[in-house]
């Protein structure tokens, strides 16, 4: 089986937590990086290459959107998943036409999660 790579990036914690047990519990699905802010998702993609990374919009320091095209730049291989708040579907179209290639939306449901990582493997 192939190992799929993710960086997650979210500035609370507890989401970064909750996506991690979601990835992790299949098999073949590991989280290498985890990161708090747009400037730590960067250097992330830059140093890990990831398969897949989660970014959050709405962070401290840099938010998702001013970060996305310098991913993009940093790991073109990199599909990225946005994740957002209710009321954010502006933002998450721009992410899109900036790169990203899905979107979950906060609060999500586990299948929810492994529909759009499997969406997006499919690019």
């Amino acid at each position: 089986m192939t190992k799929i790579s993710f960086v997650i990036v979210d500035d609370a914690i507890f989401m970064r937590t909750l996506l991690r047990k979601v990835i992790e519990q299949v098999e073949g699905y590991t989280v290498i990086a985890e990161a708090s802010n747009g400037i730590e998702a960067i250097e992330a993609a830059r140093k890990y290459q990831p398969d897949i990374m989660t970014l959050d919009i709405t962070m401290p320091e840099m938010d998702g959107i001013v970060a996305l095209p310098k991913i993009v730049e940093a790991s073109p291989k990199t599909r990225v998943i946005v994740v957002s708040a209710m009321g954010q579907q502006s933002m998450v179209i721009d992410a899109i036409k900036m790169g990203a290639k899905d979107f979950i939306v906060k609060p999500f449901e586990k299948y929810k999660v492994y529909q759009t990582i499997q969406n997006v493997l499919a690019f």
